[in-house]
């Protein structure tokens, strides 16, 4: 089993768990959204393009609410499937859904009280490491100060280079990279003046 089966395998736990109408991290969205999400984003590829590119946000937005009205655990039973044989996801998978089944895992996860990080293997923390300082470098670019990503085993990487002050994010791989994809709920040290601090937090981290 992939790192991104494995991620897909506990996400799909976590929506069952959680039932069709749980609060996500992701704004307003319900876990009967996020799932109508990956199944449009896997499933539907003529209405995908509006997740990255506003010109076709309000098609892909229809899209999204027609299939959110299946019933979920059809939805969750697709995501369960992963992508079909025809759609490109189906050979990138173990390449681009890494990031993408663990963050929004941890959507449905963060959102419930009394979540705590999960334990997870080397080889996963690597490989959100790796994610986290590429996603980091999109994610921080309007940072009007420094932003240096930092592990908790040494390694580090400057994301953001500015004159002046700079903020020092620090934690596991995990944590940094769902910080750099906009989540606030997260279990990190910040290094730096109260206000950088604030600055970053407070930062529009979407790409």
């Amino acid at each position: 089993m992939t790192l991104a089966q494995h991620e897909r395998a506990e996400l799909v736990l976590s929506l069952t768990a959680a039932g069709e109408s749980a609060p996500t991290l992701c704004g307003d969205w319900t876990t009967r959204d996020l799932a109508a999400h990956l199944v449009v984003r896997e499933r539907r590829l003529d209405a995908a393009p509006g997740i990255l590119l506003p010109l076709f946000d309000s098609y892909t937005q229809k899209v999204q609410n027609e299939v959110a009205r299946r019933p979920f655990s059809e939805l969750v039973a697709e995501v369960a499937a992963g992508p079909p044989v025809w759609s490109p996801f189906k050979v990138l998978d173990p390449l681009v859904n890494v990031g993408e089944m663990f963050v929004h895992h941890e959507d449905v996860r963060r959102a419930q009280s009394g979540w705590s990080p999960r334990l997870l293997s080397a080889d996963l923390q690597n490989r959100l490491w790796r994610l986290a300082t590429v996603v980091g470098r999109l994610a921080y670019r309007r940072s009007p100060v420094g932003v240096v990503l930092e592990t908790l085993d040494g390694r580090s990487v400057t994301v953001k280079r500015a004159g002046g002050e700079q903020v020092v994010l620090a934690g596991r791989p995990s944590e940094l990279l769902l910080h750099a994809f906009g989540r606030s709920e997260v279990h990190l040290d910040r290094t730096g003046n109260a206000a950088s601090i604030e600055a970053v937090d407070d930062l529009d981290r979407s790409f």
